[in-house]
């Protein structure tokens, strides 16, 4: 019996995060998603990802501390992004980067240094990149703010206000984990190799950039502009539907009900974002609902953390080709977890296929 997809199938186990599509739950090793988005800093959460509980005051301000000295580049990846044409994509940016970083760290590099480091530059060169395409020199990292706050301010060059902070944290902390999902897996098929950590996150970055995983905030956007008001919300849609477009924002390939991460970045976007778009969206949302659950009943369809993403992510002033980007720079501090859990525990992840192709032809010369 075949999945398509490995859909259903169980492929391993996992202490870090549980994904209950059927009830919209997740967890991070026992903490619900919503404790930790109204309770923990990103760096609460990559302590608890990384070392397997919660950390302590002490514990955790050590932790902010390793990872900023952590923050700046190499000179070789600060080469490679100068070198970098202003017209590539920012993801493109990020895979080239880590991988240029990895080509100078020695070893299999899979511990914990390795991932605090790593996920502390990721931030650093989506922020260099972004200015460097803009031709402006990088901000250097500030050592007084958090990883969040500082985040904003290498891109902007400007201390970010307490609303983008509070959003800012929240998004990274909704994203930082979310079991076996394809860039998850793809850093644990590499790393189940025996391959190095630098080479794991290249790996997931690449799964990540593709639209039906990482590349649907943006897109969420586009569908709002194109989209444009209430008015022209049902027409539109329907016509999308007939097409069998996507509406992005909608589905979820675990969560049969609506993604928690959705129901928690709503209220943060009715909060802080821009009042016309965050009215535009709600709408859009609650009709789209009604579309597809009329069109596609048997499917259920519900809001996924795509569609509220960019609305925050908006607000916190970032542009549309950056979101996936920064999706990223949150996800890394799940995909090191991943790493390391799969090498304290490795097995070569070698999954079989069915051959569907002939049998017994025979080659004959021209």
């Amino acid at each position: 019996m075949t999945a398509k997809g490995l859909e259903h199938i169980i492929v391993g186990t996992t202490s870090l995060s549980l994904v209950d599509g059927e009830k919209g739950r997740l967890v991070y090793r026992g903490y619900a998603i919503e404790d930790l988005a109204q309770h923990a800093t990103f760096e609460d959460v990559a302590y608890l990802l990384w070392y397997g509980h919660k950390g302590t005051p002490v514990q955790v301000s050590a932790l902010r501390s390793a990872m900023t000295a952590q923050r700046a580049l190499t000179p070789t990846a600060l080469q490679v992004l100068r070198a970098l044409p202003r017209s590539t994509e920012p993801m493109d940016a990020l895979r080239t980067t880590v991988s240029a970083l990895g080509a100078s760290t020695p070893g299999t590099n899979v511990d914990i240094e390795h991932a605090l480091a790593l996920t502390s530059q990721i931030a650093t060169i989506n922020a260099t990149f972004h200015r460097l395409r803009q031709g402006q020199e990088p901000v250097r990292p500030r050592a007084d703010l958090d990883h969040a706050a500082n985040y904003l301010y290498m891109i902007s060059g400007k201390e970010p206000t307490d609303a983008q902070r509070r959003m800012m944290n929240a998004y990274l902390v909704l994203l930082a984990d979310h079991g076996m999902n394809a860039s998850t897996f793809a850093a644990r098929v590499v790393t189940s190799t025996g391959s190095d950590l630098y080479s794991a996150v290249t790996a997931a970055l690449g799964a990540l950039k593709g639209p039906l995983h990482g590349g649907a905030p943006s897109k969420v956007m586009d569908m709002l502009d194109a989209i444009g008001s209430r008015e022209n919300a049902e027409n539109w849609m329907r016509g999308a539907i007939a097409r069998k477009d996507r509406l992005m924002g909608f589905g979820h390939r675990v969560y049969k009900t609506t993604d928690p991460r959705a129901e928690i970045l709503r209220e943060i976007a009715r909060q802080y974002s821009d009042p016309a778009l965050f009215d535009l969206a709600q709408f859009v949302e609650d009709r789209a609902l009604a579309l597809l659950h009329e069109t596609k009943p048997d499917q259920r369809l519900y809001t996924n953390v795509e569609y509220y993403s960019a609305a925050v992510m908006h607000a916190v002033g970032l542009p549309r080709d950056m979101f996936t980007a920064t999706f990223a720079a949150s996800r890394t501090v799940g995909w090191t977890a991943h790493i390391l859990e799969q090498a304290a525990n490795n097995r070569l992840i070698r999954p079989d296929v069915e051959y569907v192709g002939p049998l017994q032809l025979q080659w004959t010369s021209a």
